[in-house]
């Protein structure tokens, strides 16, 4: 640490008033002759992964990110010029954050700021750029090892859409016989409705059309075959341009209250995709309690609800909480999703963009968001971040009850001119900046680095079979994961002091070196006896 702090100065003095991009990306580990990472003095190397989706993804709300032209609204070549700080491409340089892979969330026509009302499936919204914008990114990501995936809201269009217009007209015509009549679910006034369903009208005529999330957000029929190639040949277009694969918001309302029927429309619907690219990754919002959403792991990855806000798992063990009582849903979850599918991964997070932030109820200056970062990215599958997360951005729907609040602009601190979403009333915005951390050396974003660099030195992690420890102190815990023969521990303290435990009343893996630690402090192994500083983890090797 003596010699990163003192590296860490040398920058600090010849930065100098001036800032540039590429000032964004320090160095944090010195490097070998043979330019391996060291951490704490220990040799380790950027070990080779294998082409898959076990995968740190970073969440973008493009509008709020990075803004190119002026405009204040985020863009794609707004992301573009920021892929240096998102990934550089080179795992050995330590400069930028090191995600591994991109959620976009929706950038197709709409007339909204979010833009999960789609116009025009096939069109990009121009606020955020052009198609040749997408390709470029998609392949810059490529380049540099990031997958791309597309935020693909298809439970319901946007009420402009030429589909939903032609629906409309071929109803004011009477024309059952046009192609788009039955292609959203509809009735009329005076039938009786299905119960716990929203139905909206059209103006000036007694068509009733389901709408359960917006009257501005008409449902497709999926039991329409046209509706489902139609949806299909979506999805295979962004495919065929080079997407990895796709985000499936609402997916658990396909057909709504019916999870059989919209487990068994998934299943078909990503079979479909699979014939074409047999890796591609999805990742479904099924935003209910574990039982609802084990219907779904069969057919595609889910986000792991239980996890997140406030009072998810990783919030509650972050602030002090029983780590064996984490690690041990852990196993328990890592096992179901091994059971029920070999598609699905796991999928921790701690906020996404219809929730409030977590430096809201985690905050920084305590160490919480550090601990639930380390909790939650050195966990198998593929994990997923919210942007500023790494930079304690906030943001909460309040009394305005309000998403925009949860959709605010990045603070990059060099002049981006990236602004927040219109009625945003939230005006309690971190008071630091990229360029802020970047330079201080035990910084959240610093830190978001580290459990980057150290989840990538340790494949095991992302790709091992986990087994979770029990300790008498239930404030200490952590487990081991073995992939290919080799196999890593790793462990957590969530209080603010140092706990020595004897790891071989929990393990009989020969632990031989630290690999890394992250937190507060620097871990120690004497022969089976570790010591965690308060609000640090650790990653042990055998070798």
């Amino acid at each position: 640490m003596k010699r990163f702090f003192c590296m860490l100065l040398a920058l600090m003095l010849t930065v100098g008033s001036c800032f540039a991009q590429e000032d964004f990306f320090i160095r944090r580990y010195p490097l070998s002759e043979s330019g391996e990472c060291i951490v704490n003095d220990v040799l380790f190397s950027d070990a080779p992964a294998p082409e898959d989706n076990n995968r740190v993804f970073y969440e973008i709300f493009v509008g709020s990110f990075s803004d190119s032209n002026g405009d204040g609204i985020g863009d794609l070549r707004g992301i573009i010029n920021r892929m240096d700080y998102l990934n550089d491409g080179d795992p050995d340089s330590g400069l930028s954050l090191g995600v591994e892979g991109l959620w976009l969330t929706p950038i197709f026509l709409s007339p909204s700021y979010h833009k999960y009302d789609v116009t025009d499936y096939y069109t990009i919204d121009p606020q955020f750029g052009t198609m040749d914008d997408l390709k470029e990114l998609i392949d810059l990501c490529h380049q540099r090892g990031v997958k791309i995936i597309l935020d693909l809201p298809i439970n319901h269009t946007g009420h402009q859409s030429r589909w939903f217009k032609n629906f409309v007209n071929a109803h004011t015509l009477h024309n059952p016989r046009n192609q788009y009549y039955d292609f959203y679910v509809w009735a009329e006034k005076g039938d009786s409705l299905p119960a716990g369903r929203t139905f909206a009208g059209v103006f000036g005529t007694d068509l009733l059309y389901e709408a359960n999330f917006s009257d501005q957000m008409p449902e497709p029929d999926f039991d329409n075959p046209f509706v489902r190639q139609t949806m299909l040949e979506v999805a295979l277009y962004y495919l065929d341009m080079g997407v990895d694969g796709f985000r499936f918001d609402a997916a658990k309302y396909i057909y709504f209250g019916d999870h059989a029927a919209s487990v068994d429309f998934w299943d078909w619907y990503i079979g479909e995709l699979r014939k074409v690219k047999p890796d591609v990754y999805t990742v479904a919002e099924v935003w209910d309690g574990d039982g609802v959403i084990d219907q779904y792991l069969p057919v595609t990855s889910c986000f792991n609800f239980a996890s997140s806000q406030a009072e998810g798992i990783i919030a509650t063990t972050a602030k002090g909480g029983d780590v064996n009582r984490f690690t041990a849903y852990l196993q328990s979850y890592l096992t179901k999703i091994d059971r029920f599918s070999d598609a699905a991964l796991p999928t921790l997070f701690i906020s996404n963009h219809d929730m409030d932030r977590a430096a809201g109820y985690l905050t920084a200056a305590s160490g919480h968001m550090k601990m639930a970062a380390s909790l939650y990215l050195l966990t198998p599958g593929s994990p997923f971040l919210y942007y500023g997360e790494e930079i304690g951005l906030r943001g909460s729907r309040g009394g305005a009850n309000t998403d925009a609040n949860r959709r605010m602009a990045m603070v990059w601190g060099d002049g981006d001119t990236v602004q927040n979403p219109a009625d945003t009333t939230y005006d309690k915005q971190t008071p630091y900046s990229v360029k802020d951390l970047y330079a201080i050396g035990d910084s959240l974003y610093n830190h978001y680095k580290q459990l980057m660099m150290l989840r990538k030195a340790n494949p095991e992690i992302a790709r091992g079979q986990l087994t979770a420890l029990s300790f008498a102190d239930t404030k200490l815990g952590g487990f081991t994961c073995t992939w290919e023969g080799s196999t890593v521990g790793v462990f957590h303290n969530t209080t603010l002091n140092p706990i020595t435990v004897d790891l071989s009343a929990a393990t009989d893996v020969p632990f031989a070196l630290i690999s890394g630690s992250a937190g507060e402090g620097e871990a120690t192994l004497e022969g089976t006896l570790l010591t965690l500083p308060g609000q640090t983890s650790a990653v042990l090797r055998t070798h």
